[in-house]
């Protein structure tokens, strides 16, 4: 274990624990908008800045990125001093400017006393930050159907060519877990679209509402070797078994 002096507050860590991770396990908001704890670390968005420090170092105190520097014993942490507030700002300026829709982004800008962009907005662009957040899920959880895209100003995340993916499987985990909306889906009745790809959604085996595609039933499948049969039941449906098998346990 380590200890460390986080906004004047001592407390414990595990060795090698990213400061973000052990400020929030004790209730020291870092605002990040390109974290996940289903993925490591990628230090895109540059919001969970903070100043460190050592005994050492005779007052002096540098600019980290809170989600990827380690914790060690001594070290001395401020998240919210003047120069970080500044700095968070900034950023947020340049989020906001890309991404003026992102109601994630408009309210963590508003409570760094921004509130219209002051750089040229891109009205006519989508919402994303790229945060990486949605690749890194698919790439790791999932089956690497998207990626990011072309370079500078003309980066984005999208599939190969951008034409509908054979990898995808209508899972919509990467929809899901961006933090700003930027990833459309359509979703009517069992007919499910994402990523110019269409998919069936197979019908609740108890009460008939859809489910999941047949692409991630198979998937999970062979990764679980769970009857795919068996992946069939609807979330609400689940829900109202549990409840029923903890009745007869309980009465």
């Amino acid at each position: 274990m380590s200890e460390f002096n986080i906004d004047g507050r001592r407390i414990s860590a595990r060795k090698g624990e990213y400061i973000l991770a052990a400020a929030r396990r004790e209730g020291i908001e870092i605002p990040a908008l390109c974290h996940h704890e289903a993925v490591e670390p990628f230090g895109a968005c540059r919001l969970c800045v903070v100043e460190v420090s050592k005994p050492s170092w005779d007052g002096w105190f540098k600019v980290v990125t809170a989600c990827l520097f380690p914790v060690e014993d001594g070290l001395i942490v401020r998240t919210n001093s003047e120069r970080i507030r500044k700095l968070r700002k900034e950023v947020l300026e340049l989020l906001l400017a890309r991404s003026p829709r992102a109601e994630a982004v408009a309210e963590l800008a508003r409570e760094y006393g921004v509130f219209e962009p002051r750089h040229d907005a891109d009205w006519e662009g989508d919402n994303c930050i790229l945060c990486g957040i949605c690749t890194r899920i698919c790439q790791t959880h999932v089956t690497g159907a998207i990626s990011t895209v072309d370079r500078g100003v003309a980066k984005r995340v999208d599939t190969p060519f951008s034409e509908s993916s054979a990898d995808c499987i209508g899972c919509l985990a990467c929809a899901r877990a961006c933090p700003t909306d930027a990833i459309p889906f359509t979703e009517e009745g069992s007919e499910r679209s994402i990523w110019n790809k269409d998919f069936s959604l197979e019908p609740c085996t108890e009460c008939g509402a859809g489910t999941l595609s047949r692409e991630h039933a198979e998937w999970l499948t062979e990764k679980t070797n769970l009857p795919t049969e068996d992946l069939y039941i609807c979330d609400r449906c689940k829900v109202l078994r549990t409840a029923a098998s903890y009745a007869k346990i309980a009465w």
